[in-house]
């Protein structure tokens, strides 16, 4: 009876025990709760720091992190606290399946908040990849545009180049007067004076009657048109082998005799007479065959090099010359001699030369130069330029 009594009393002891750690894991599983949900209000504030998202998301599974580890660490510790009272109850197993349940209940409230954290961060990582593609597009379309526009200023700058190409050509057909043209001028005026011992004075009168007579005589010369000008619609047909170098000074292969260099077409322009606009032609003999831009009756051939006032060496310059000519519809096409000069490189830089009094009448719409020599060069030979002149014939007078 006594023993009765002591377990009873002993029973009566233990249940204000039990009921306080019932009150204790409430008050815990409120704490969670309560733990649980003031992420929530940190991440609200955070947000409305605008704080850079993968600060958000390490904070959140920090948190979170934290979070289950307590929570697990409560779990352990009220498993051990079950164990050790059923341990020292002796008996009382009376108690153990509510803290089982407890424990389940803890269990399912901590697997809702992992599913809710993956939850939250797979919309985080959806969120973070649309708005990544979104700025790639983004980057793609203002990376073509600005192609565009570049490639629109390109094109842009090569219709200018052109155009000043242009008008730097029509720049060089005007010949302005140079220093031995104003030293031509005065020699003419002592002579018409006699003032070659300087006794004579000159009046500022002789002087412009003297520069007019010189001007009139370079018009006559200079206002001769040129049948083989590029502009005019003549071209270079054939010619012998260019000398080429390469920007770094090594050679080209050969070209064909029958490919047409493409700076050959500067032989038939005009020029601002700067060293090395010519065609150059390899070695110290060779030859150019132009096609004129109509057929002509021709009167006087017109060989240009470049001035000896801007070039220290002019050894390129052709030396002994032949000027052949022929049409490609008479005669059948039968070459006869145009004219026979050699060019002077201690007289002017252009320097005309008549067709032979043989050559009558002859109509030509092709024409030869062939040099056989120049004046030192063994490399190579230049031709600046090459006039054709005449007339047509239905405007012959």
């Amino acid at each position: 009876m006594s023993t009765s009594i002591a377990s009873s009393n002993s029973m009566v002891r233990q249940r204000p025990v039990v009921l306080d750690r019932s009150r204790d894991v409430v008050q815990i599983n409120e704490a969670s709760t309560n733990t649980a949900t003031e992420p929530s209000c940190t991440r609200k504030v955070v947000s409305k720091l605008k704080r850079p998202r993968w600060l958000t998301l390490v904070s959140i599974f920090s948190k979170n992190l934290v979070l289950l580890i307590v929570i697990l660490g409560l779990v352990q510790m009220i498993k051990k606290l079950a164990l050790k009272s059923t341990d020292s109850s002796g008996g009382s197993l009376v108690v153990v399946p509510d803290f089982m349940r407890r424990i389940d209940e803890v269990e399912s409230f901590v697997k809702t908040k992992m599913t809710m954290m993956q939850v939250q961060v797979d919309a985080v990582d959806k969120k973070i990849e649309s708005e990544v593609g979104g700025l790639r597009r983004e980057l793609s379309d203002k990376i073509e545009e600005k192609a565009g526009e570049v490639n629109h200023r390109f094109e842009k700058v090569d219709s200018k180049s052109e155009m000043l190409e242009n008008k730097l050509g029509k720049l060089g057909a005007v010949e302005f007067y140079r220093k031995e043209d104003r030293e031509k001028i005065l020699d003419d005026l002592m002579n018409v004076k006699g003032a070659g011992n300087g006794d004579v004075e000159v009046s500022l009168d002789d002087i412009i009657m003297t520069a007019k007579g010189t001007l009139m005589k370079e018009i006559h010369r200079l206002g001769r048109v040129d049948y083989a000008l590029s502009y005019g619609g003549a071209k270079v047909v054939r010619h012998s082998e260019p000398f080429i170098i390469e920007k770094v000074g090594h050679w080209f292969r050969k070209i064909s005799l029958t490919t047409v260099y493409r700076d050959s077409e500067k032989m038939l322009k005009p020029s601002l007479g700067e060293p090395g606009q010519c065609f150059p032609l390899k070695g110290d003999s060779g030859f150019v065959q132009i096609r004129l831009r109509t057929t002509i009756i021709p009167e006087a051939i017109t060989l240009e090099h470049v001035d000896k006032a801007v070039a220290y060496d002019r050894s390129s310059a052709p030396k002994n010359c032949r000027v052949y000519g022929w049409h490609q519809g008479y005669d059948a096409g039968k070459m006869f001699l145009l004219a026979e000069f050699i060019y002077d490189l201690e007289k002017s830089n252009a320097q005309t030369f008549n067709v032979l009094d043989s050559v009558g009448s002859g109509l030509v719409d092709t024409v030869r130069l062939d040099f056989t020599s120049n004046h030192g060069s063994p490399s190579h030979t230049c031709i600046y330029r090459l006039q054709v002149h005449g007339h047509e014939p239905t405007s012959a007078s």
